[in-house]
């Protein structure tokens, strides 16, 4: 298992952020998206998404679970917020298998609503709050293979 570790003072260092998760997962297509509510996981989000081209407007899937969203490059990306889901069930009603073995990148906010659906081959982004500096993030990539 791999690991790298960023901190950001201000939302102003996402692009540069984004652009380093990017290059640093390689091919890998989950990413879980760990962090208390409030932690930035949708605003990290909408910046790894702008920093891939997306051309449609990202916003958190909080009531849809799910948003798909096309890129420049034709490219499609998925990005799932499963906090309000009250069982994995609810999960593979959506048909999450399908999206996940899709080939495309799956960007997944809340995974540990749904543990046991998670492909073994991810990458962890977990986000951290300073406590003593809000606008402080500690930003922790891991591969689990």
């Amino acid at each position: 298992m791999s690991s790298q570790q960023f901190t950001i003072h201000s939302t102003d260092e996402l692009p540069q952020i984004a652009k380093a998760i990017i290059q640093w997962a390689g091919e890998e297509k989950i990413w879980l998206l760990n962090g208390e509510m409030g932690a930035g996981k949708t605003t990290l989000s909408k910046a790894i998404c702008k920093e891939l081209g997306v051309i449609d407007t990202v916003s958190s899937p909080t009531f849809s679970i799910v948003n798909e969203y096309a890129t420049q490059k034709h490219q499609t990306i998925y990005h799932f917020d499963f906090y309000r889901l009250k069982n994995e069930r609810e999960a593979l009603d959506i048909g999450v298998e399908d999206y996940f073995y899709s080939e495309n990148l799956c960007l997944i906010e809340w995974a540990s609503q749904i543990p046991s659906l998670i492909p073994a081959q991810h990458l962890v982004i977990s986000l951290q709050k300073d406590l003593e500096n809000p606008s402080l993030r500690v930003i922790t990539l891991e591969k689990v293979k």
